[in-house]
């Protein structure tokens, strides 16, 4: 079945950086855009980053856009969040997934990869 696996969370000072990993398997990987998620406390689970199935477009949210980006490498079936700049409101627990074409429904999310921005 379809499964993503997050990796690369931590704690980070206000401007530091990260790069996330997500392995995705159960499903023809190189066939799909595949997202970043997030979600903070108390708050709903936002898409954050967006690349087509072969890497050739992204588009981010307008909180995000500038200092996060997103790749692919369809020969590892694995995509990447690299984040800079971060800001302690970047604080939250990520997940990649599928297009959001599929639904929130479609897939069973992976356990995320935290990430802890604060000084």
């Amino acid at each position: 079945q379809v499964q993503f696996v997050e990796s690369g969370g931590g704690l980070v000072q206000p401007g530091g950086s990260l790069r996330l990993s997500c392995a995705a398997s159960g499903f023809l990987f190189s066939n799909y855009a595949m997202s970043w998620y997030r979600q903070a406390p108390g708050r709903e689970r936002e898409l954050a980053a967006v690349i087509t199935s072969n890497g050739g477009q992204t588009n981010y949210a307008d909180s995000v856009r500038g200092r996060f980006t997103i790749s692919r490498d369809n020969a590892k079936n694995t995509v990447y969040l690299e984040m800079n700049s971060l800001k302690p409101e970047d604080t939250a627990v990520y997940y990649c997934y599928g297009p959001p074409t599929w639904g929130k429904e479609y897939a069973t999310w992976g356990q995320g990869t935290q990430v802890t921005v604060s000084s």
